[in-house]
């Protein structure tokens, strides 16, 4: 169960079962499980319903605790194989006008992997569009994000990012980053949760053998609201002032909404901006690209 969707599957269906997480009133099962609750604790262990509309937890260790049904946030099978650990979704789009013979194709992915105590996050975005008698355009950004959680909603971070684009001459920017954070609000609707930590970045830009590099602070903020109907939104902003480049700031911001389609397909579309307040040369402060796609997530 997540997002307040509990799904159920089941050897002599086609499709699993969805049923809304406030409408349960019992739920039994044997197999091990990975819950966590709106007090910020996560459990691995056996769940049970002693009474209407309450979840006993059995964890591995024998320990037994009970919450009411709408103050768990999250129930994840832990028994099963490596793919049932997976999640990952992948959209397209194509643009193609006479004009000149212009084409444009945009392309976004992600995949998910979760454990008991950590969780795994890759995405990879790119656009290329080209003309005829006019340099391509050229943009991509991805990133690999490493969770380990901690108990009280606390959670420690690894996370690698990399970008290039044409409009701020940006062979290639890699950013090795380490922090921590909080989630400060949590529900079966949303989450919102802040984080921060240290940084190095490294850059190379078009038309240099010179590499540029620099250690960077960094704080951020992210709010995911998926309770809207088939409607979900997603919008983070980091903000890295630099420690030893006297008084730059890069700024990265990102927002998606994303409708759900019969047979886990989606249509999503987003906004991602990224700016230097000391670009390379003549390159531009601001780069941003707006992307709709058409997709599927599994």
């Amino acid at each position: 169960m997540e997002k307040g969707v509990l799904v159920i599957k089941t050897a002599y269906s086609k499709e699993d079962f969805r049923i809304k997480w406030n409408e349960i009133r019992a739920i039994y099962s044997e197999s091990l499980f990975l819950i966590s609750t709106n007090d910020g604790i996560r459990y691995y262990g056996k769940i049970s319903s002693p009474e209407t509309a309450q979840l006993k937890i059995t964890s591995s260790q024998g320990d037994e605790a009970i919450y009411s049904v709408n103050d768990i946030l999250y129930i994840k099978s832990v028994d099963k194989g490596f793919l049932d650990r997976l999640n990952a979704g992948i959209d397209f789009g194509f643009t193609f006008t006479r004009a000149r013979n212009q084409r444009q194709l945009t392309t976004r992915s992600r995949i998910g992997y979760i454990a008991e105590h950590w969780s795994f996050d890759a995405a990879f975005n790119k656009l290329v569009t080209s003309q005829n008698e006019i340099e391509d355009i050229v943009r991509g950004d991805g990133n690999l994000t490493a969770i380990h959680f901690l108990q009280k909603d606390w959670f420690t971070l690894a996370r690698m990012e990399y970008l290039y684009n044409t409009e701020q001459l940006l062979d290639l920017r890699l950013n090795t980053m380490l922090g921590a954070g909080k989630f400060l609000s949590r529900t079966n609707a949303h989450y919102w949760r802040v984080f921060g930590g240290m940084a190095f970045n490294q850059e190379n830009f078009s038309g240099e053998n010179m590499d540029r590099q620099s250690a960077e602070a960094w704080v951020a903020s992210e709010l995911n609201l998926f309770d809207v109907g088939d409607i979900s939104l997603l919008t983070n902003i980091f903000v890295f002032p630099s420690i030893t480049e006297k008084d730059r700031v890069r700024i990265d911001y990102r927002l998606d909404l994303k409708y759900d389609l019969p047979l886990d397909f989606y249509i999503k579309t987003g906004l991602t901006l990224n700016f230097d307040n000391q670009p390379f040369q003549t390159a531009s402060r601001l780069d941003y690209v707006w992307q709709t796609t058409f997709g599927w997530s599994w």
